[in-house]
């Protein structure tokens, strides 16, 4: 398997742009990580899931 190719969040902010997201493609998967420890754990959701988290979020579903 080739390297991962990590993106940073459009969302990810704060005021010092530390808040940060990055995800990645896996195969068939798809990695999140914290961008302030990229050597350190990530989480890996199938790409149907983790699609449907990212709708949900858009819209909005989950409140505050």
């Amino acid at each position: 398997m080739s390297t991962p190719r990590w993106r940073k969040s459009t969302r990810s902010g704060g005021t010092d742009n530390s808040h940060c997201v990055e995800v990645a493609d896996l195969g068939g998967m798809i990695g999140i990580r914290d961008s302030k420890d990229p050597d350190g754990p990530n989480l890996a959701l199938p790409a149907q899931p983790f699609a449907t988290f990212l709708s949900r979020v858009k819209h909005d579903e989950f409140g505050r």
